[in-house]
């Protein structure tokens, strides 16, 4: 199994030689939180603590660390001895997967020995900003998409391996129907789709003759990439399959100007009574163009999103800290302008208008809020919840939103810190 121990950065490790030297075993709280939203996000969906969990628990110095960390000749014998029976015994408070976040709530809140919960600090950071920033951007997708399906196509434009297999996971929370990365699904059970590239239409003489041959192989699911040279001649060589005895699900336009390409290809299988056909769009799409292409009254059965919301293009990161709130029972705060923190372990009590979320209070840490126990002395409290469980909490969640947090414009949320 991978360690995490040193996906971290150096100075959290600086700082635990001298806690440690230093006899500094105190209990110790972080909290983890984003400072303001982006200009152009209403709220956050909380994702990626299911990753964090496996990290933790995988956070341990093998002979292979400690060798490096040896080699360069800044940390001591007894600190080394000590890093290599290291595991994480603390707990672990979060906001659990799938909830609607804001500005200045405890997204994941860290109680332990000092050290153990100062090394976790970049880990906890990179692994929740992330996929919340991810499922953040997807979701806006998913709540003007009027019921389409929404594919993940954004693997090869993503900033990494890693990023693209998490994006997936995060999209998938976000309503998207799936992807069409195979690790993704794999690993988490993503129901997985493709089609074919312009490449594969431009291998044979003539674009017919790659139908065909994708028919004969795939006679249940073909999908059709129409828009290689003429998307409305690509079209009509569909409608003559079919009048072969084809059976095509689908078409793919992935270029040109997809309002009147959508609308004339519709009307072509309509005409000829192929009204099972969907069309699916791709291209460079976000939550605008597809807000802005149904708007139109596009006939659009499903859109491929990718290199927009694989690189949260609009808002690449999140203003996320990760910060000492409390340390042996005290409280610890920073008051730096721009950057001043609020005390102590945290709860977030929302509050509601009828159905409809109303405001939520950032209240000294108690039972029955958003916040639960995730982890206690370094082992799981229960199971964590299925993907598909994360998704349906997201939904719901959705439902309670006023319908201004839920569109494309700015709108603001309260968020009151009770002191």
């Amino acid at each position: 199994m991978l360690s995490f121990a040193l996906h971290t950065d150096l100075y959290e490790l600086t700082m635990a030689q001298v806690y440690f030297k230093e006899k500094k075993f105190g209990k110790a709280v972080f909290s983890l939180f984003v400072r303001k939203l982006p200009p152009n996000r209403n709220f956050l969906v909380s994702c990626g603590l299911e990753t964090l969990v496996e990290r933790i628990q995988n956070f341990r110095f093998t002979d292979r660390e400690l060798k490096y960390l040896k080699s360069l000749g800044i940390f001591e014998e007894d600190f080394l001895d000590y890093l290599e029976s290291f595991s994480f015994s603390g707990d672990l408070y979060a906001i659990e997967e799938g909830r609607v976040v804001f500005q200045n709530e405890p997204m994941v809140q860290i109680e332990a020995p000092l050290i153990e919960a100062q090394m976790l600090e970049t880990l906890v950071i990179n692994t929740i900003h992330f996929q919340t920033l991810i499922a953040s951007k997807a979701v806006r997708s998913f709540l003007v998409s009027q019921g389409k399906q929404l594919i993940d196509f954004g693997l090869r434009r993503a900033h990494g391996l890693e990023a693209g297999l998490y994006a997936a996971r995060a999209s998938y929370v976000a309503g998207f129907a799936g992807t069409s990365n195979l690790e993704a699904g794999l690993r988490f059970g993503i129901p997985v789709f493709g089609t074919m590239a312009h490449s594969f239409v431009m291998i044979y003489e003539e674009e017919e003759e790659a139908f065909r041959a994708f028919a004969k192989v795939y006679p249940e699911r073909t999908i059709l990439l129409i828009d290689t040279y003429d998307t409305i001649e690509g079209a009509k060589k569909a409608i003559k399959l079919m009048k072969e005895g084809y059976r095509v699900v689908g078409v793919r336009i992935d270029s040109g100007d997809l309002k009147t390409l959508s609308k004339e290809v519709r009307r072509l299988f309509d005409q000829e009574g192929f009204n099972h056909v969907k069309i699916v769009v791709s291209g460079g799409l976000d939550e605008y163009d597809i807000q802005d292409l149904l708007s139109s009254g596009c006939p659009i059965d499903a859109f491929g999103v990718g290199t927009k919301f694989i690189t949260s293009s609009d808002s690449p990161y999140l203003d996320i800290a990760y910060k000492l709130v409390e340390y042996e029972g005290k409280p610890k705060y920073k008051t730096s302008p721009g950057k001043a923190t609020f005390p102590y372990k945290r709860q977030v009590i929302r509050e509601y208008e009828g159905s409809l979320i109303k405001k939520d209070l950032v209240v000294r840490y108690k039972e029955g809020g958003l916040v639960k126990k995730i982890m206690e002395k370094g082992k799981l409290v229960e199971s964590l919840p299925s993907l598909e469980k994360i998704k349906q909490t997201l939904m719901e969640d959705l439902k309670s939103l006023p319908d201004e947090l839920k569109g494309l414009q700015k709108a603001h949320f309260t968020v009151e810190i009770i002191d």
